[in-house]
């Protein structure tokens, strides 16, 4: 007799993120990919911040995806429209996805908040700025 087992589907990217977070040094991959030390990530632009830390779920041009559990397309995204939004689900998490702006600054926040409003087919152009983070924590 087998029983069904409630967890949610961002575990695999929570160990993910620990692992790469327990490393002892920064270092790069053959790829060029950058790999932060400690409990926090070191990267500073959103471009870099994205392929660090969100595109391993969220995919390369933003497009999700669907297999141990959903991943949410960020291209073309209307959720994105207000920063607010995208603000909050990166520093208190919501369903799968860990709260990982416990890892990042608010400079950090807000760099990969305009990034990903931006990029992948998102046109909005009203930046994120580091006060807009700092009243959201």
């Amino acid at each position: 007799m087998t029983t069904k087992t409630n967890r949610p589907f961002g575990l695999a990217a929570t160990a993910a993120i620990l692992t790469v977070l327990s490393t002892s040094a920064a270092f790069a991959d053959s790829a060029g990919a950058t790999f932060s030390s400690g409990n926090t990530f070191s990267q500073k632009t959103g471009e870099d911040l994205y392929a660090n830390l969100c595109q391993a779920c969220h995919m390369e041009k933003g497009e999700g995806a669907v297999g141990a559990g959903k991943y949410p397309a960020l291209a073309k995204n209307t959720n994105l429209e207000s920063a607010g939004y995208p603000i909050y689900v990166i520093l208190h998490g919501q369903k799968g996805m860990p709260p990982v702006g416990q890892m990042l600054d608010d400079e950090q926040v807000a760099a990969v908040v305009n990034y990903v409003r931006t990029h992948f087919g998102n046109d909005y152009k009203d930046a994120t700025t580091v006060q807009d983070v700092k009243d959201a924590r």
